[in-house]
């Protein structure tokens, strides 16, 4: 069969982080690996390309196409399934990705044949298999429509399988994370234990954190050619064993890349011992989330740490010399005091780059049903849950007044706390304007909404 995987484009109304970062599709470059033996697989990155989707489709004579999803991609992915069906009816179109994990419910559609409620290569094969067949019968992890998009109820998480990186070698060079471009990504483990309340990976990937295949990870870390590889793993700073697996495989390999992860305050405090030999392997920035000036409310987020572990991490990666990219998440019950408060802790913490986001209770957390009667938006409003919206009404100030302190405290993060010439001499010009404009977007739709507000 010739198969086309696509990504849907942005969404241009959205509020995004991927302004900032821009990553590799890799899901679609795990499911390519998994069929391209069997069949005819092509990458279509609507995010870069112009072309049509239906104009493309009808060019690469594809039999079936098929989506990878978030939850900001729901309206367009039906869309674009429609288009599909309209074009040319005989083309199956499939939907997997993270929202038909966590609610594929909302791509039961006429224009949809199969929705993947999770990926693996079992499934994948078997369905692929019976579609050159001709034939359809119920399949562990799928909904198709001509079975009623009947589930078997198999549990069953996203499998971690090899991606194929020169699947997306035309885009490659494009792929960027923050200023080091091109970059690719990875996973080393799955899984977290810290169940932070507002976070959505622990209940994609479980509460059991586990090492991905040895032998899978090695093959993945020699296919990547990118000088820089970010680490997606939720907290990389987990555990003693996968540090030392990890320092270990690189030495074995010999690699020289610069490495990005995610690290848990916790993590920087119990194995601050390890981080001077990351750094010295290649390890460049931290992404850190910090969250906010609020023990109070770190304990509600059920966060494993506090503001004050905050500061010592600042200060342990700040003498190390690795970069901090810090992550915050504004409170809807802060007034303008909080605020002020907030962008002094900023400035005590000193990150190199720092994010804002409102603090969003996806409808597959806890806090959805606390922030239920004050939400702005319902769940099935997809495009407006993309962690850069309010999604709150504030309790404090106005709606208008809240985006205006997000507003002020974006501008002075960006004006006085983003080292931007530090970030030049280490990126260069070009690519720290492109970070830059992505914050302008950022400004640019805040004072939308503030104006709609």
């Amino acid at each position: 069969m010739r198969i086309l995987l696509v990504r849907p484009p942005r969404i241009k109304q959205a509020i995004t982080l991927s302004d900032f970062m821009f990553s590799e599709p890799l899901g679609l470059e795990m499911v390519y690996n998994v069929l391209k033996s069997e069949h005819e697989v092509e990458i279509f990155d609507m995010m870069i390309e112009s072309k049509n989707l239906s104009e493309k489709a009808a060019e690469y004579l594809a039999d079936v196409v098929g989506f990878t999803s978030l939850c900001i991609d729901v309206k367009k992915v039906l869309e674009l399934c429609s288009q599909i069906k309209k074009s040319d009816n005989s083309i199956i179109t499939v939907v997997g990705g993270t929202q038909t994990y966590l609610n594929p419910n909302a791509f039961c559609h006429a224009d949809v044949d199969h929705i993947f409620e999770y990926t693996n290569s079992e499934n994948l094969n078997k369905l692929y298999n019976l579609l050159s067949s001709g034939e359809i019968e119920l399949v562990d992890g799928i909904r198709s429509k001509e079975l009623g998009y009947k589930s078997s109820n198999t549990e069953g998480r996203n499998e971690y399988m090899l991606p194929d990186r020169k699947s997306t070698a035309k885009y490659r060079n494009q792929y960027s994370y923050f200023g080091y471009r091109p970059a690719a990504i990875m996973e080393f483990g799955t899984g977290c234990e810290k169940v932070c309340d507002f976070c959505l990976r622990w209940r994609i990937e479980g509460v059991r954190e586990k090492l991905i295949n040895p032998e899978l990870t090695k093959k993945d870390l020699l296919s990547i050619e990118e000088q820089t590889i970010m680490f997606i793993d939720n907290d990389f700073l987990s555990s003693e064993e996968k540090l030392e697996a990890f320092i270990k495989l690189v030495n074995d390999l010999k690699l020289n890349k610069n490495f990005i992860m995610y690290g848990s305050v916790k993590g920087i405090l119990e194995y601050r011992d390890y981080l001077k030999e990351l750094k010295q392997l290649g390890l460049k920035a931290l992404l850190v989330g910090y969250e906010t000036f609020s023990d109070d409310e770190m304990h509600k987020y059920h966060k494993k740490s506090s503001t004050s572990d905050n500061l010592e991490a600042a200060k342990i990666l700040s003498n190390l010399g690795i970069d901090v990219w810090a992550s915050f998440m504004a409170h809807p019950d802060w007034g303008k005091n909080d605020f002020k408060t907030f962008r002094k802790y900023i400035k005590n913490l000193m990150p190199q780059i720092t994010s804002i986001s409102p603090l969003t209770p996806f409808p597959n957390l806890s806090m959805y049903e606390k922030y239920r009667g004050r939400l702005l938006y319902e769940a099935d409003d997809f495009e407006k849950w993309s962690f850069g919206q309010v999604m709150i009404m504030p309790s404090v100030i106005s709606l208008r007044n809240y985006y205006w302190e997000l507003l002020k405290t974006n501008l002075y993060v960006n004006l006085f706390i983003n080292k931007n010439t530090e970030m030049i001499k280490k990126f260069g010009v070009i690519n720290i304007l492109r970070i830059l404009a992505g914050s302008l977007k950022a400004v640019k739709k805040y004072i939308t909404l503030m104006m709609e507000s």
